[in-house]
């Protein structure tokens, strides 16, 4: 029986190297919930051992049930019924319904509810296992961020009433934001929400590109204060799939077919207000965008990890010249860098989802604690507030670096398959079709790159990298064959606080908008060895591995560092300036 975790030494080993008791320790609220559960852990190494298997479970799903009908799932799709409702593809309703009974559906929710109480950090890793089995799949299991931000914001009726039909499986739902005319720029949102006499809401408008939007929970961003035009005027309300919403068309797309991609039209459609008016966009769908960002991450990394095992395997398999290829040096190079390129998502998805936690569990216990020592309250605070800072820079580079590696590993791999890769004799295909998406929704690579940059020229990276060479103090100082790795991160950073200083000495903003993927890039560059140096300090076959990788990692890096910090500081701005002459005139419409 294949299993996605037993198999996977790479995530066995981040669980193993984490500080796993801490977020333990963390989301179990120092294990009280044993008191009323008996199935809630007791302590850190029982909520240890408790991950574990459900980590090891969710992997026999994934590599037992799921994996084998991806490609089944990719042929056929999903239905559109006359009456607007959508059947899944087989395989992704035996899968919801499986991991359901398996009670995977509430995985970061409260007990009460029904759930099963895992850190984000857990929950990421089952993302991973999943999206390799069928990237299709993790659009609609990992959806779950809509149950917790009902559980975040919602009343108690609501939650009630909501939450254990989604922690059972029986309901999946949607994030209901984008609209015709309003993609990226959700200020825009036109759909409007309004109340009748007796203080009943309802929802009336078009809603496109939804994933999973046949679900039964709705979260739907509308406008409920239509004299505020912009963010300020926008709420988000929860719709219960009925007889006044209706999918209008299911969506055509290249890749990730068993998700439904749909159109919705919600006609008077009865609601229900999540939270506070005009908290939709600014509060409640941003708390829910972080998440979605590490979900694609993690959705990346899973499909990278799918195409670089079958490069892998037709490599050594493959013989020409009387030869397996894996011994080509140029197919060699090929495979070395898809390993890294996944292996560095995967430490920058999973140290960021572990900042997420630290977060997340602090502002937990601002707001439900009942804290009353000055000093304790205080001390919470700041980490909540130093964390923020940490995850507004360290999502969005999640997300982007994950999701952009499983465009290049799957290109990559179907470089090392040639011919066959091309055909749909493999799965290749399927991936790189797949992949691409992971750069599109939930933010754009561009937008990832935005939202980044910031925390970049504001110190933020710098600061996130000298906590990381600062980590190993138990061991007193870093191993002596890490110490060189270790100047080189510091060379790259001076580099970096040079091509800071020069942004930041440019008059506006055009030209940091210009250069801004570079030095984001440099940025995740010197995040990632030190990621990977941490990694190297494990005493075990896999930590002496990390070191090697940690070693290629900035050999590769910090001339390209150099070269990136090079063209930041050149004060090129012929792309904003010449723009027409560059690009050449608009093509003459047919």
């Amino acid at each position: 029986m294949a299993n996605f975790y037993k198999d996977n030494e790479d995530i066995q080993f981040l669980f193993r190297h984490f500080d796993v008791a801490r977020v333990a320790g963390l989301v179990e609220e120092g294990y009280k919930f044993h008191k009323e559960f008996d199935f809630a852990p007791a302590d850190a190494a029982d909520a240890i051992d408790n991950y574990g298997r459900i980590l090891a479970t969710v992997g026999e799903i994934a590599g037992d049930m799921v994996a084998p009908t991806a490609a089944h799932t990719d042929e056929t799709g999903n239905t559109l019924n006359a009456d607007g409702s959508v059947t899944y593809a087989p395989g992704i309703a035996n899968a919801i319904k499986r991991l359901g009974q398996a009670d995977m559906m509430g995985f970061t929710l409260p007990y009460r509810f029904g759930g099963i109480n895992c850190p984000q950090l857990i929950y990421t890793m089952s993302n991973d296992m999943i999206s390799r089995a069928d990237a299709a799949l993790m659009n609609v299991y990992g959806l779950q961020g809509i149950a917790e931000t009902i559980n975040a914001f919602a009343s108690e009726d609501i939650k009630k009433q909501y939450l254990p039909p989604m922690a059972c499986g029986k309901w999946t739902g949607a994030m209901v934001l984008t609209e015709p005319d309003a993609g990226s720029d959700l200020q825009a949102v036109k759909t409007r929400a309004y109340q009748d006499e007796s203080g009943n809401w309802f929802v009336h408008g078009v809603k496109r590109f939804i994933t999973n939007g046949c679900g039964e929970v709705l979260l739907v961003l509308a406008r409920t204060e239509p004299d505020v035009t912009d963010g300020r005027g926008l709420s988000l309300l929860l719709v219960e799939r009925g007889p006044k919403v209706r999918i209008r068309r299911l969506e055509n797309k290249l890749g990730i077919h068993g998700s439904p991609t749909c159109e919705i039209f919600f006609a008077d459609a009865p609601a229900l207000l999540i939270g506070e008016r005009q908290r939709g966009l600014i509060t409640y769908v941003m708390s829910l965008m972080n998440g979605a960002r590490i979900g694609i991450a993690a959705q990346g990394i899973g499909i990278g990890e799918a195409a670089y095992r079958v490069a892998r395997d037709y490599a050594h398999s493959r013989k020409q010249f009387e030869t397996a290829i894996e011994n080509f040096p140029a197919v060699r190079e090929l495979l070395v860098n898809m390993s890294i390129d996944l292996q560095a998502a995967r430490a920058l998805t999973y140290h960021a989802t572990f900042c997420v936690d630290i977060e997340n569990s602090a502002l937990r216990r601002q707001e439900f604690g009942n804290i009353t020592d000055p000093a304790e309250k205080k001390a919470v605070r700041e980490i909540a507030r130093k964390f923020g800072r940490f995850n507004k820079m360290l999502t969005p580079m999640s997300k982007y670096y994950a999701s952009e590696m499983s465009m290049r590993v799957s290109n990559s791999s179907m470089a090392v398959l040639g011919g066959s890769g091309y055909m749909k004799d493999y799965a290749v295909e399927r991936h790189l079709r797949d992949s691409r998406i992971t750069t599109i929704y939930e933010g754009t690579s561009q937008l990832q790159v935005v939202a980044a940059v910031a925390g970049v020229a504001s110190g933020m990276a710098a600061t996130v990298l000298t906590e990381l060479l600062e980590k190993p103090t138990k061991l007193d100082k870093w191993p002596e064959n890490i110490h060189p790795i270790i100047e080189q991160i510091r060379a790259g950073m001076a580099l970096m606080e040079e091509a800071v200083a020069f942004i930041k000495a440019q008059a506006g903003t055009d030209y940091r908008d210009l250069y801004a993927r570079k030095l984001v890039d440099i940025a995740i560059y010197l995040v990632v060895g030190a990621i990977f140096c941490d990694h190297g300090t494990a005493t075990c076959p896999i930590g002496e591995r990390k070191k090697l990788i940690a070693q290629r990692w900035m050999t590769e890096k910090l001339p390209e560092i150099r070269m990136l910090k090079d063209q930041i500081c050149s004060g090129d701005k012929m792309i904003i300036t010449e723009f027409e002459e560059l690009a050449g005139p608009l093509p003459a419409a047919e």
